[in-house]
């Protein structure tokens, strides 16, 4: 059969009329011609890029099939988006991307008798969970990507997970599909028994021409597909042609899984539902390097497990270098390798010695050199959320070089796992490459991102060179080439070398039955593009974009694109609230790809490539894309791949407004600190023009502020002025000297936050320093792009600070946006600079000060219960491990929030046109939490931003872990 013509982009004339057509199609949805939101679906998280030529989000499946209908007039190649988080290139496309996601994503129903639920493609995995969780049931695939992979994504790929050991790969969970033909044919698949086929046959028509095409094809293959398909339940490469058979059923739906979008449109899926688990526990077992926990994969399944996984060392060390507070290692038992074996209890009261005894069983079985039995849930997830995290974190290699997909997901039959594992090792030593394998051992599935080098010629040839080498070897175990990911375009190619030329000859008529002009995701699959072509990193390509930047970028090697491409594209931004975690309110309130960490990460890289995104620095596109990001820094923690958007916004923002007027904003809100010092000066005048109805209302329209915002107060004293006035200590503290940094917040507005750290600080025995007045940290002109004015502001800091740092003085923050700041990004801004080096190091929280320097001293016992709400800054570089231990001193009961931001993040929820979002992120955790806790629970909140949030949208009065530091002190003392 020879391969249909390529497609290549629509041109101008047929575009012109899509776009028309297209538009009348989908009236109350999206269309998107404009650069901007094509920069935003040009990747997935493979490595390939493929700008589309539009954009469309149905509202409803009418829409739906009318946008494909419009396509179809004009010949233009369709590709299906759910979450985007296709590993191999099958969510990106040349035509029309249609994503469900945005409005497709309805449970339509559910029935708890038969254990089926009826969903939308565009429905997140999590939420379907979620909606079956009350009748006790859920669905069993769940790939690490769970919080955000659509089903109708599931179903493309054939998507497994973790506890596919026990509960099945999406085809084995699949009972009905309703889709449309590319030709605008509405089907509703189902297994047939050889009557009911036969009838459809007889009925003739489209339906029937299809139904009847299939059973031939079957037919003449019944030898091969009983022979070739089907082996090992991960042989999920290719076309899964085995349920076909008539002892399968002729099952069209689970047929129609992992066909990658190049065959059918799924409007709908009736999917199987399982049991909820009443109880699990989790053994681990520790082996002496990862190939030997393969080998006792095979061994961990008589004990009947729904989940056995593999794990290397590399991820572990790359989590605890990426989170704050991460201690992994702590959890796992010896070794350099580990299976994670997950074992369900139908009784809920844990019987320590059965499971403990049933740990050194495993351990007997296995051979492993360590076992630990985890029955805490929150000790399982810590564990789970490294595998989950796994393919963020081996994106870069530990030698900080970028690693890719592409040799993603093979798989072999379990009992050749552990040698399958050397061999690719020393498969990848042979062309000097390295990686670090895990994955869902016991179904022998592997995966592995490796450091291919993209941007020459020769490293280029290497990737095509290994990728063959690779499916001979996966061949010669008996395997495939994709465990649950599919082919795409990374492995397609390579098809031939692990089936035979009858079964390639089958996929082509399979897919001309559904798709006979090759108009759904063409190139994926059958008719491939070649693994190397519309790679992300074109070799010997530069930027057209002049890229010096403010920022060192050090970890990135001072180059902006290769920050940019740390988004790989998992997209665990685009989560829900629920998920915890701070990464990215801004998704979550809104459920708009531009305003995830990765839409926006998307954007810029256009812009940095030049092609979409023409105008470079001063892109409106990317201004756009920006404007809702709240600076919070969750993805610099949350992000696997440690993305750092708060920075690249920041850059933006610098060069976007160099040498022009910038917004208002930017003056009365990024120039804070000079306000609030003047301000200072005669504080009830300004608090009374503030508080002014009228006269405040002209306030935030000249300073363009949200009318909605009340203008906080500024403190009637200065922290400094108070601070002298204090009751000095008799003695001088005899644990030393700490420097106390007075940020803008604690200074001018809340100088008791400051007054009540200095009284803690003094009973636990040191002696309190105040820098020289007049310093800042630079924070609001940092977040608002004023960098050079943030680099003279944090230089005279430095400067002014130093010589305490030489002596070995601690310097303790309040304001966690400002300890943030001189941890972490004042060596981006002074790189080489042994000052801000010393900044970094010694810049500790009040709570780090007290647990790692004052870990003796008793606080009173308050019979008290806490609420805390983190920071975003503190979440992302500073971790609150101590502020729970220091916490836990007092006898207070704390219950840390794991909301994300509280949605007013600095500047950002006081401009004008923000308000409405920053509401609706308080509204996503925070806000319902305080609404919900019983009035004596006492609110607890570091950051200013935070406090003035729940001030201002709750009747509650946050305070500041000083503040009760304070009073459990004085319960002591009094």
């Amino acid at each position: 059969m020879s391969a249909p013509s390529r497609p290549d982009v629509p041109d101008p004339q047929t575009l012109q009329k899509l776009e028309h057509d297209l538009r009348a199609a989908v009236p109350r949805g999206e269309v998107a011609f404009g650069a901007r939101r094509r920069a935003e679906y040009a990747q997935d998280a493979s490595t390939y890029r493929q700008v589309p030529s539009a954009v469309v989000l149905p509202a409803d499946t009418d829409e739906l099939a009318a946008a494909l209908a419009a396509c179809h007039r004009l010949s233009v190649a369709v590709t299906l988006r759910g979450a985007g988080t296709s590993i191999a290139g099958q969510a990106v496309g040349d035509g029309v991307v249609i994503d469900t996601s945005r409005h497709l994503n309805r449970v339509l129903e559910v029935d708890p008798e038969a254990r089926t639920a009826k969903v939308e493609p565009g429905l997140v995995q999590a939420a379907l969970q979620k909606a079956v969780k009350p009748h006790g049931l859920r669905f069993g695939p769940d790939p690490s990507t769970h919080a955000r992979c659509t089903i109708g994504g599931m179903i493309g790929n054939n998507a497994c997970g973790t506890h596919s050991v026990a509960w099945g790969r999406t085809a084995d969970n699949i009972v009905e599909l309703e889709v449309l033909t590319y030709d605008g044919v509405r089907l509703t698949l189902r297994s047939l028994k050889p009557d009911e086929l036969q009838q459809i046959i007889d009925e003739g028509g489209r339906r029937g021409e299809i139904h009847e095409q299939l059973r031939d094809l079957r037919d003449a293959h019944l030898a091969m597909l009983r022979t070739e398909f089907g082996r090992f339940r991960r042989q999920v490469s290719g076309y899964s042609l085995e349920h076909l058979l008539p002892e399968n059923g002729f099952h069209l739906p689970a047929a129609m899984v992992g066909t990658e979008g190049t065959c059918v449109v799924v409007v709908s899926a009736t999917v199987k539902l399982v049991p909820l688990p009443r109880r699990r526990t989790l053994i681990a077992l520790g082996f002496a390097d990862l190939p030997a926990a393969g080998d006792a994969a095979q061994h961990v399944l008589r004990h009947e497990p729904i989940a056995c996984e593999g794990l290397g060392g590399d991820q572990v060390a790359a989590l605890r270098r990426n989170v704050p507070d991460a201690r992994p290692e702590e959890m796992l038992p010896e070794g350099a390798g580990w299976l994670l074996c997950e074992f369900v209890h139908d009784d809920l009261t844990p019987d320590l010695q059965a499971e403990q005894a049933r740990a050194e069983v495993l351990k007997k079985d296995t051979g492993a050199i360590d076992v630990r039995l985890v029955q805490e849930a929150a000790e399982q997830a810590v564990l789970w959320r490294i595998r989950e995290d796994s393919s963020g974190l081996a994106t870069r290699a530990p030698d900080g070089s970028e690693a890719w997909p592409g040799w993603e997901d093979s798989a072999v039959p379990v009992e050749k796992l552990g040698d399958y594992l050397r061999d690719l090792v020393a498969l990848l030593d042979r062309h000097g490459l390295q990686g670090t394998p895990y994955g869902h051992f016991g179904e022998g599935c592997v995966h592995i991102r490796i450091d291919f080098d993209h941007e020459t010629a020769e490293g280029v040839k290497i990737f095509r060179q290994f990728m063959s080498d690779a499916a001979d070897l996966v061949a010669s175990h008996g395997g495939t080439l994709s465990g649950e990911h599919g082919d795409g375009q990374a492995r397609a190619e390579f098809l031939p070398q692990v089936f035979s030329e009858e079964a390639m000859a089958a996929f082509g008529v399979f897919k001309a039955i559904w798709d006979p002009g090759n108009r759904l995701n063409p190139g994926v699959l059958v008719h491939p593009r070649p693994a190397d072509e519309r790679l992300r990193i074109q070799p010997g390509h530069r930027p057209a974009l002049q890229m010096a930047t403010t920022f060192a970028l050090e970890e990135d090697g001072g180059d902006f694109a290769k920050a940019l491409r740390r988004c790989v594209g998992i997209a665990k931004c685009r989560t829900a609230s629920s998920s915890g975690g701070v990464m990215c309110p801004s998704y979550r309130a809104t459920g708009d790809e531009k305003n995830s960490t990765r839409g926006r990460a998307r954007v810029l890289y256009e812009m940095v490539q030049g092609e979409v995104i023409t105008d470079g620095w001063r892109s409106g596109e990317v201004a756009e894309a920006l404007d809702l990001c709240l600076s919070c820094k969750g993805c610099k923690s949350d992000c696997p791949t440690g993305v750092d958007m708060a920075t690249y916004k920041s850059e933006f923002l610098h060069q976007h407004h160099k040498g022009r007027i910038r917004p208002i904003t930017h003056y009365s809100l990024g120039w804070l600190p000079l306000w609030s010092r003047l301000a200072s000066l005669t504080p009830s005048l300004v608090n009374a023009i503030g508080g002014n109805k009228f006269t405040a209302a002209l306030l935030k329209k000249a300073g363009g502020i949200a009318p909605e915002r009340p203008i906080p107060a500024f403190a009637k004293q200065r922290f400094r002025k108070l601070f002298g006035k204090r009751p000095r200590p008799a003695e001088p503290g005899s644990r030393g000297k700490v420097l106390l940094w007075p940020d803008t917040f604690t200074e001018f507005m809340s100088p008791e936050v400051g007054l009540a750290a200095v009284e803690v600080l003094e009973y636990a025995g040191f002696e309190v320093i105040l820098p020289a007045d007049r310093l800042c940290c630079g924070l609001t002109w940092h977040t608002t792009g004023q960098l050079d004015t943030a680099k003279k502001v944090l230089e005279r800091t430095l400067e002014a600070v130093d010589p305490y740092l030489l002596q070995g003085m601690p310097l303790v923050g309040l304001e966690p946006s400002c300890t943030s700041l001189f941890r972490t990004d004042a060596t981006e801004m002074f790189p080489g600079d042994p000052r801000a080096g010393r900044l970094a190091k010694q810049t500790m929280t009040l709570a780090e000060l007290l647990d790692q320097k004052a870990p003796d001293v008793a606080f009173g016992q308050l019979d008290a219960t806490a609420m805390t709400q983190t920071h975003c800054h503190q979440h992302a570089t500073l971790g609150s491990n101590a502020d729970d231990r220091v916490l836990a001193r007092t006898g207070v009961d704390s219950g840390r929030l794991d909301s994300g931001c509280c949605g007013l993040a600095g500047n950002f929820g006081f401009e004008k046109g923000h308000y409405d979002v920053s509401v609706a992120v308080g509204e996503q955790v925070l806000l319902p939490a305080l609404r919900e806790a019983d009035p004596d629970t006492v609110v607890l909140a570091d950051g200013y931003s935070c406090r003035t949030q729940i001030d201002q949208l709750s009747d509650r009065t946050p305070r500041h872990l000083a503040e009760l530091l304070r009073d459990s002190v004085r319960a002591l003392t009094k």
